[in-house]
């Protein structure tokens, strides 16, 4: 499975969408009782009204790395401090 987190940008062909971390969350946990493998996690840093479920990408890319469960992830955010932020934290964490 291909996860798409974003609250506003379409989704692309081959993913499922999640608007919010809480989303995301609930597709990997049932990803994994499933044994469906996670292919790519694909994240914005900035989801708008959909923060009050789980906060902002980043927060999933650290529930990630806690759980140690460092799935394949990009970041396809423009957000000037975010996305650099989140693609720091890959480099560091991956």
């Amino acid at each position: 499975m291909k996860i798409w987190l974003d609250d506003l940008r379409d989704t692309p062909a081959g993913y499922v969408r999640a608007y919010s971390v809480s989303d995301a969350k609930d597709l990997i946990e049932d990803c994994e009782r499933r044994n469906i493998p996670i292919e790519l996690i694909d994240l914005d840093y900035d989801l708008g009204a959909y923060e009050m479920y789980g906060g902002k990408g980043m927060r999933l890319l650290e529930w990630l790395d806690e759980r140690g469960t460092h799935y394949p992830c990009e970041v396809h955010s423009t957000h000037y401090y975010g996305a650099p932020e989140m693609e720091r934290f890959l480099r560091w964490n991956w």
